[in-house]
């Protein structure tokens, strides 16, 4: 009996500890995507208030090359930035500060 509760608690301890690091490893992981996230985010800022001369719409091509990122990330980081797709153009951004919606001021 006393091996039983002796290898019980050595299970319960064991999981407990995997846990922890478990939610050690995944608070770094996190964290290094947040950084790598808030750094694309000023490289696509600093894009779309300056775009070449006249370009209204910034291509997501473009601007998935300039960050190193897939569309989807790209995508994410420009609607978290405050920018729309072109309703007329596909796959073309801007920021909703410089291009609202029709009815938006």
């Amino acid at each position: 009996m006393k091996e039983f509760i002796l290898g019980m608690a050595g299970v319960f301890i064991g999981a407990i500890l995997q846990l922890f690091v478990d939610h050690c490893r995944h608070r770094r992981e996190t964290k290094r995507q947040e950084a790598l996230d808030s750094k694309r985010k000023d490289l696509l800022k600093i894009a779309l208030e300056n775009p070449p001369n006249n370009i209204e719409w910034r291509k997501l091509t473009t601007l998935s090359q300039i960050v190193g990122a897939d569309f989807e990330t790209t995508t994410r980081l420009l609607i978290e930035l405050g920018a729309r797709g072109s309703d007329s153009e596909k796959n073309v951004w801007a920021l909703i500060s410089k291009k609202p919606l029709r009815g938006e001021s």
